[in-house]
């Protein structure tokens, strides 16, 4: 009897780091800052480095806990293997749900940098379709796809970000860092960490990698470092460049901060870094919930149907056939400027439960002390706490969803 066909470890560390890069330094830094000026002024600094220390903390929880279970599912395994099944589907269906609205957001972020107007939606449903068709044809394409948006989005950035620097700009030492009080601060710091929530994604395909014990730890690490480095530099400068109205102001904040620069030709190079951009994090978006997704339907916690892997490509091919129709009726039917708050919600949940995870195993598998766990997982606590109110609202509905879903499932099965 022939076996069912697996996944096939052929990344390394640099592949893992680049996805990783493309997951976090993606939309994210085309737009986030908007939202999170708008809530905290000046003070979204200070909100980065927040969500920055989160972040650290939940990227070492994934690693510790990735190189004690190099297998696909990330914290849904995770969470599943240190503290219990639900726990397990608490992360899975939050990374899920919060992951797929972040897919359609992209879509319409490349579409609004790409499209002619009034043709947005069509062209996000043609760039789901081809990506989708990119990871259908196995994980290798994905990596080198991803490389290359990678490398583009930093030139494009550093061109920017060089642009702005060359004008006459109001002095960041002037902004008034703690005007919006603790609330805002925090509320901007959950908004942020939508942008450094794509290391998830490494850990999500730990079978996958080579010598996922090892690579999975350092690829996380080093892409992480990389995004903080990038996000301070970029959310300095603009608001060096508008000022913290301005900022708040803006629907395209690294086009208008380089355009008042002086410098016209740097709108197209704009235009492009932000159209690839999301077609990167659109691309590691969907290689990592599918392979939650595959991991979830082992256990019985989705449709079983979906945790058939292809026998040429390699990849879920059932689970990702899905998200791209889900994804594709988000984009024509539903306005998801506020995707981001929603987004967060689910991966701070998601990273609450690793948190936890990281903190019960024992201390020959630890790589730091409990004492980072504690911290991660009461500021993913407290962030979700202060993000928008319609954000928490639709979260919990759909995680009642989940949950109702899942007792159905399981007295029938």
């Amino acid at each position: 009897m022939t076996s069912a066909p697996g996944l096939q470890r052929r990344l390394g560390t640099a592949d893992a780091v680049f996805i990783g890069l493309g997951s976090m330094i993606g939309a994210g830094v085309f737009a986030a800052f908007t939202p999170a000026a708008q809530a905290a002024g000046s003070g979204l600094l200070v909100g980065l480095v927040v969500a920055a220390l989160v972040a650290v903390c939940n990227a070492l929880a994934s690693a510790q806990l990735a190189a004690a279970y190099p297998t696909s599912g990330g914290t849904y395994i995770y969470g599943r293997e240190q503290l219990g099944p639900w726990w397990g589907f608490l992360a899975g269906w939050s990374f899920v749900i919060g992951k797929t609205a972040s897919c359609a957001a992209m879509a319409l972020t490349f579409a609004s940098y790409a499209a002619p107007p009034g043709w947005e939606r069509p062209v996000a449903v043609a760039a789901v379709v081809v990506l989708a068709a990119v990871n259908y044809r196995g994980i290798t394409r994905t990596a080198q796809l991803t490389r290359i948006i990678v490398v583009v989005v930093l030139v494009a950035l550093a061109v920017a970000v060089s642009a702005t620097l060359t004008a006459d700009l109001p002095g960041v030492a002037d902004l008034d860092l703690v005007a919006s009080g603790p609330y805002g601060i925090l509320q901007s710091a959950g908004l942020l960490f939508f942008a450094f929530a794509g290391y998830a994604r490494i850990a999500t395909m730990g079978e996958e990698v080579r010598n996922p014990a090892r690579t999975i730890p350092r690829a996380i690490v080093i892409a992480l470092s990389i995004t903080i480095v990038v996000y301070a530099v970029v959310g300095i400068v603009l608001l060096g460049a508008l000022g913290a109205d301005g900022l708040a102001a803006s629907s395209a904040p690294l086009l208008d901060a380089s355009t008042a620069a002086g410098w016209p030709w740097i709108a197209p190079v704009v235009m492009v870094g932000a159209a690839l951009a999301s077609l990167g994090a659109l691309l590691a978006l969907f290689a990592g919930i599918g392979r939650t997704s595959l991991a979830m339907a082992r256990e019985g916690d989705l449709p079983r149907w979906l945790s058939a892997v292809h026998p040429r490509f390699h990849v879920p091919h059932r689970a990702e056939i899905v998200l791209a129709v889900v994804v594709i009726a988000l984009v024509v039917t539903i306005d998801l400027r506020g995707a981001i708050g929603f987004s967060s919600f689910g991966v701070l949940l998601y990273y609450f439960v690793a948190n936890l995870s990281a903190f019960t195993q024992h201390r020959e598998k630890r790589l730091v002390a409990r004492a980072v766990f504690v911290i991660g997982a009461i500021g993913c606590l407290v962030l979700v706490a202060t993000l928008p109110l319609p954000s928490i609202g639709g979260g919990l509905v759909v995680l009642a969803i989940g949950v109702v879903f899942r007792l159905f499932f399981r007295a029938r099965g």
